[in-house]
């Protein structure tokens, strides 16, 4: 189509739809009506007050989570053991090797088991959520509670073979993001005392002790209350099946049972019958 063609189109186009527009509007002048709002003299405004903030609620399934991370609970503890481990031979005597296999790990027992339920001694979920909730960060348990066969096969050095691991009343662990600083962990340990109401104003529980009497391989000694000792390996220290990794970790040990007023110390009934097997 040629310029001066589509030019005449559209001219004649606008000269249509003008006067269609034009009667619209008249038309819509005529049948508009207007009301009036009729009020009484004593008529007043509500003061509307300004929002406040409100703290959402939490959904059921964010009850759970501490921050950004997931509740610790006992479940975090199952043992690590995984039949499909290769065999190890343990050198007992001169020109005897025991062999020594792994577990299946929860698949093939429960934790250990107390009133009829499985047990994980309640302090050490008490100071990892504490610490979880104060720096933010997840606590990363390496080591909860190991059967007898797993504790064996992770670490058969004879010193290890009563491990408070196998009765549920010793758990290794480090916070990520502060992997290299043991040291404030240990810290937060010690505000946990002084901050629940339950242990406040009681020495026992607050004062905490460095442990120098007995002999160990840690170039730091451990601190203890009544109720837990907390041990601090170094990078080239505590290195088992369960602490590959190349940090720096704590270990809490269990001393006193607060609900049966009484010591806690390894048994082999306890490691070995205390839990169920499936």
């Amino acid at each position: 189509m040629k310029p001066c063609l589509y030019f005449l189109f559209l001219l004649v186009l606008a000269a249509c739809t003008g006067p269609e527009r034009a009667h619209e509007k008249k038309l819509r002048r005529a049948n508009a009506k207007g009301e009036f709002i009729l009020r009484n003299h004593d008529d007043f405004f509500y003061l509307i007050p300004p929002p406040k903030c409100r703290t959402r609620e939490k959904y059921p399934w964010e009850k759970n989570y501490i921050g950004r991370f997931p509740k610790i609970t006992k479940e975090f503890f199952r043992c690590k053991g995984k039949s499909s481990n290769l065999l190890h031979l343990r050198q007992e005597e001169a020109e005897r090797e025991v062999p020594l296999f792994d577990c299946n790990g929860g698949l093939q027992h429960t934790l250990p088991v107390r009133d009829g339920i499985e047990f994980i001694y309640p302090v050490l979920i008490e100071i990892l959520n504490y610490i979880q909730a104060r720096t933010e960060k997840k606590v990363m348990i390496t080591c909860g509670h190991r059967c007898p066969a797993h504790n064996s096969y992770s670490d058969p050095k004879p010193e290890n073979q009563t491990s408070k691991h196998m009765i549920g009343a010793e758990v290794d662990f480090y916070v990520v993001g502060l992997e290299e600083a043991p040291e404030t962990v240990l810290e937060l340990i010690f505000r946990f005392y002084k901050e629940n109401t339950r242990y406040r104003g009681r020495k026992e529980y607050e004062l905490f002790c460095r442990d120098e009497k007995r002999k160990t391989d840690l170039k730091i000694p451990p601190f203890y209350n009544k109720e837990i000792y907390v041990k601090q390996y170094m990078r080239e220290e505590g290195r088992d099946l369960d602490n590959q990794h190349s940090y720096p970790y704590l270990s809490i040990q269990v001393l006193f049972d607060r609900e049966k007023n009484q010591r806690v110390s390894y048994s082999w009934s306890l490691a070995h019958q205390g839990f169920h097997r499936n």
